[in-house]
């Protein structure tokens, strides 16, 4: 899980017509606001990797919890910790790295990108779906430094959450996201969210 929001940190503009971008931006403002309504939500959680000839490079499975603007991801042994100012990376051994919170506009963190709530900045949005249980929400990086060519998005209609993604990146690999036995009513206590050290004794901490 790691590889993957590590590469959505580094994600030509297109002009969408105004109705299909103000559905979008309305969607993904829904979204938004009942993340932030919530008291949490977790999730299990599966991303893959192909290669420009539709190979499979990896299927990775784990868990993410969301609180507000904190979250924890384990993948395997490894775990992601983040209280909203700090993060740790935990390789589920002896070491774990501290940094802080990225907040500029560049970047994109589990919230984040879960929210919708850094669109108006960074990309722009449209709609090119509504049918079914889903909508898609196509997203255009406006800085064309960036690693990926465009984003999808899918929301959950019953539950105003975005559970699957789509990235296309410029090297020609697609990643896709999908999280399933999600729950948005999860109490979820703020230590969930810290590396307790006294936990994990002998753990080289690295700042």
């Amino acid at each position: 899980m790691k590889k993957f929001f590590v590469t959505l940190l580094s994600f030509s503009f297109l002009a969408v017509s105004g109705f299909a971008q103000s559905n979008a931006k309305e969607i993904l403002n829904k979204v938004s606001n009942n993340l932030k309504g919530i008291k949490g939500a977790t999730a299990d959680f599966t991303y893959s990797t192909k290669d420009r000839n539709n190979h499979n490079l990896g299927t990775i499975n784990g868990k993410i919890a969301l609180k507000g603007n904190k979250y924890f991801i384990k993948q395997s042994d490894n775990e992601i910790y983040c209280n909203g100012q700090k993060v740790w990376n935990y390789n589920g051994s002896d070491e774990v790295t501290v940094s802080d919170v990225d907040n500029s506009t560049g970047t994109l963190s589990p919230q984040k990108l879960l929210a919708g709530n850094f669109v108006d900045k960074d990309f722009t949005s449209k709609m090119i779906s509504s049918n079914g249980s889903f909508y898609v929400i196509e997203l255009i990086p406006t800085d064309p430094r960036k690693n990926f060519k465009k984003v999808d998005l899918y929301v959950n209609k019953s539950k105003d959450f975005i559970t699957k993604a789509t990235v296309w990146e410029k090297a020609g690999n697609t990643v896709n996201f999908n999280m399933s036995n999600v729950n948005t009513h999860a109490s979820l206590p703020d230590s969930k969210f810290v590396f307790d050290t006294k936990a994990h004794p002998g753990v080289d901490v690295i700042n």
